[in-house]
Order: C-alpha cells, then sequence, then structure tokens
C-alpha cells in the first residue's frame, strides 16, 4: 500500500500533514490525562472523609465496649454510642463513595478530552490518507491491466480541469476517441499525476 505520493510537492505537504496530525493527538492526549489527575486530585477530601468516619466509628465502639462492661448501667450507657459509630460508618461509606463519583467523572471528563478531537483529527487526515492510498491502487492496478492507460485516460477526461486537457491537445476527446496513443498516455500521465503517481510506463 503506498501511503505517499510519487511527487516530492505532494509528498512533503501528506509528511507535514502527518506530523502536524500526530503532535495534535499527543497534545489531546496530555491534556486529558492532565485533566485527569486535576479532577481526580479532589478524591482527597472523600479519602479525608472515610478516614474520619473510619476513626470516629473505632471510637465509639471502643468506647461502648469498655463502658458496656460496667455492670448493670453498662446496656444503657451502650447505646447513644453505638448510634454514634453508625454515623461514623455512614461518613466513612459517604467519603468512600465521593472518591468513586470522583474518580468516574475524571475518567470521563478526561476520556471526552482526549477521544472527540482525536476522532476529529482522524476524520480529517486518516480518511483522506486511506482514500488516498485505496485511489493509488486502483490507478496502478489499472495501469497493469489491458486497456488500463485508455481507462485511465478516460478517468482524465471526465475528472480533470478543461485548462489542464487543453494543454494536453486542443481536442484530447476526438484524440482520445481515434487511439492517439501519444494524447492516451499524456491524459493516462495527467490523471495518475493528480494522484501523487508517477509511472514510467506512461511518461515513455
Amino acid at each position: 500500500m503506498q501511503l505517499y505520493a510519487d511527487h516530492p510537492p505532494r509528498r512533503a505537504r501528506q509528511l507535514a500533514s502527518d506530523i502536524i496530525s500526530l503532535v495534535f493527538i499527543v497534545v489531546w492526549i496530555a491534556l486529558g490525562i492532565w485533566v485527569y489527575q486535576l479532577i481526580s486530585a479532589f478524591q482527597q477530601l472523600g479519602v479525608q472523609m472515610q478516614e474520619a468516619g473510619a476513626g470516629f466509628k473505632s471510637t465509639m465502639v471502643e468506647l461502648g465496649d469498655t463502658l458496656g462492661s460496667v455492670p448493670l448501667i453498662g446496656s444503657g450507657i451502650r447505646v447513644p454510642f453505638d448510634g454514634a459509630s453508625d454515623a461514623g460508618a455512614a461518613l466513612e461509606s459517604a467519603g468512600q463513595s465521593q472518591q468513586d463519583t470522583v474518580i468516574a467523572t475524571a475518567m470521563t471528563v478526561g476520556l471526552v478530552i482526549a477521544i472527540v478531537p482525536i476522532v476529529l483529527i482522524l476524520l480529517v487526515w486518516l480518511l483522506p490518507r486511506i482514500r488516498f492510498a485505496r485511489r493509488v491502487a486502483e490507478a496502478k492496478n489499472l495501469l497493469s491491466s489491458p486497456g488500463g492507460a485508455d481507462l485511465l485516460a478516460l478517468r482524465a477526461l471526465s475528472t480533470q480541469k478543461l485548462s489542464e486537457l487543453a494543454e494536453i491537445a486542443p481536442d484530447a476527446v476526438s484524440l482520445w476517441r481515434a487511439g492517439d496513443a501519444s494524447t492516451v498516455a499524456r491524459l493516462a500521465q495527467l490523471q495518475l499525476r493528480s494522484l501523487g503517481v508517477r509511472s514510467a510506463l506512461v511518461e515513455q
């Protein structure tokens, strides 16, 4: 598969577009990672909440166990500490939930920031390159087949500018119909040149 044109000016433009596109892709990936890290830093609040809740719950459980062992009044004193430990557990759970939400948000936003521009770049850059490679392959296959030069000449007559056709011959259509070998070769060469292909077979 030919990815670049044979003619230096067009090949240089293609190489430049490749470099620019790859640089933009790397930049958007880096930006997506940076945004992910920026947002994910807010999970520290959730970590603090979780640690505070876990510590408070542990303290209340220990106090409840200690006071609950007091004869006669232990069971009554333990009740408020059990409730407080439940509040600590709720705070711990909220902290974990906050961390999960922050990470999910950071991942989503980071991916959107990176992927959407990359997809647009690929549509603008990669699809035309694929079409170019496909057209070049088709032209080369056509050129190697019997009557391929005639078909390329016909494509030139139907797709190229009138001013370029006039430079080949004032009445290129009539000469092509008459099977003039020189005109057919020049028309085929014009079509190949518009695709970025240089063929010694046609140039001879």
